[in-house]
């Protein structure tokens, strides 16, 4: 039975109104990531941090799945293969669509992580830097997101799955952020055959084999029904 590597970036849920960094007037485009997107911005003004992250929280919970979201979910329900979600989205969308399991390389908003002592929780609408971690009580709190310098979550388990599969398809990415623009050649070296589904061909479009232009609101369900059927 086919097993298939899924990989989704920003573009997937875009059209759910989550922007992306390339997005001009959006959330990212008013901040300099350095201050907010890594371990010195966090370390020189946490209160910053927490209050851009809070913003993102709450325009992820106004959000909603839109039909990509839903179509992977079916997918991986349906599949008779072995079908492994991976994200470098830290959105909820897809498990709100009904997918699971879903793997976040990049963590995820709605969770909260304890800088002193590693624990993690549901994250509240708004953090703050005074909130105490509930295991070990340090106001050490911070978004359990994987920021700029620091190393992306499940990589062995990704690892595994990308020298194993016979598909690999990536949507929505734009192919600049490594490791994850790096995927495709690893699962081609492997043997799999390789598909970009995007608005617009990524940085790393030559590497893959076959490629689909257009919205993954209307790309991504039509690919899906096509597998299926």
């Amino acid at each position: 039975m086919q097993r298939i590597v899924i990989l989704t970036g920003a573009g997937v849920s875009a059209e759910s109104g989550l922007g992306t960094f390339r997005d001009v007037g959006g959330l990212w485009s008013r901040y300099d990531l350095e201050d907010v997107a890594t371990p010195g911005g966090f370390a020189r003004n946490p209160r910053l941090v927490h209050g851009f992250y809070n913003a993102r929280r709450a325009n992820m919970r106004a959000a909603e799945p839109n039909p990509a979201h839903a179509a992977l979910a079916r997918l991986l329900a349906a599949h008779p293969g072995q079908v492994t979600l991976v994200t470098q989205n830290i959105d909820d969308l897809h498990e709100r669509a009904g997918a699971s399991p879903v793997i976040h390389m990049h963590g995820e908003l709605a969770r909260a992580l304890c800088g002193a002592c590693g624990a993690r929780w549901d994250a509240p609408d708004a953090m703050v830097p005074e909130d105490a971690c509930p295991a070990c009580g340090a106001a050490a709190t911070r978004p359990d997101v994987v920021w700029f310098g620091e190393i992306p979550y499940h990589m062995e388990r990704i690892g595994a799955a990308l020298t194993a599969c016979d598909l690999f398809v990536a949507i929505g990415t734009s192919g600049a952020v490594y490791p994850a623009a790096g995927f495709v050649a690893e699962a081609a070296g492997h043997g799999a055959e390789t598909l970009e589904i995007n608005l617009e061909p990524s940085d790393t479009a030559a590497a893959f084999d076959r490629h689909l232009h257009g919205p993954a609101s209307r790309i991504v369900p039509e690919w899906v029904a096509t597998l299926l059927r």
